[in-house]
């Protein structure tokens, strides 16, 4: 009897304080929940990768170092760091590791045609994803156009597979590639 009085006591007492609680919860979670200002935050640090240009974006990346290697032979650091806008079709490390070796050393020796290579991988203008798609193809600084092909949701210029796309940059955008792609 004791214990069923202190029982209801202890009820009594605890249940305004539940009562708080309870009404006070919604309120609780709007606090923890993200402000307006960690939003920005992010949208900040979003416009801060977008802050480097395409060769910057590149090489901070850090899988494309034979394509910086590549512009730096050919001359096409100072084009790439221009104030564009250029859509890149970028090969990473894996996608030049495919070549030869005797071939990808002979390419880099000749200036000429390593500036023709690596210009048809760039496109005049900020394509973005969702414009590449609907793309038959496209026109190179190199002179010539690349096909784009869509087929069960995989995008393909030339033959090469795009792998991943939209890397936003100061003057345009990346979007990488398998293989590295050379012009006829």
């Amino acid at each position: 009897m004791l214990s069923n009085r202190l029982s209801k006591g202890i009820c009594r007492a605890v249940s305004p304080v539940l009562a708080c609680v309870f009404a006070w919860a919604p309120l609780t979670e709007a606090l923890a929940a993200p402000s307006c200002s960690s939003k920005m935050a992010k949208s900040e640090k979003s416009a801060e990768v977008a802050e480097k240009d395409i060769v910057d974006t590149a090489v901070a990346a850090g899988k494309f170092n034979t394509l910086a290697k590549a512009l730096g032979a050919a001359g096409l650091v100072e084009t790439l760091k221009g104030k564009g806008p250029f859509t890149v079709f970028a090969p990473d490390d894996a996608a030049f590791a495919k070549v030869p070796a005797d071939a990808l050393n002979a390419l880099l020796a000749d200036k000429a045609k390593l500036a023709k290579v690596l210009t048809y991988h760039v496109v005049n203008g900020e394509v973005l994803a969702k414009k590449v798609v609907k793309l038959k193809s496209a026109k190179t600084l190199e002179g010539s156009s690349v096909a784009i092909k869509e087929a069960d949701g995989k995008v393909m210029v030339g033959d090469a597979n795009v792998t991943a796309t939209d890397i936003k940059c100061s003057n345009g955008v990346i979007h990488v590639i398998d293989k590295v792609l050379m012009p006829q």
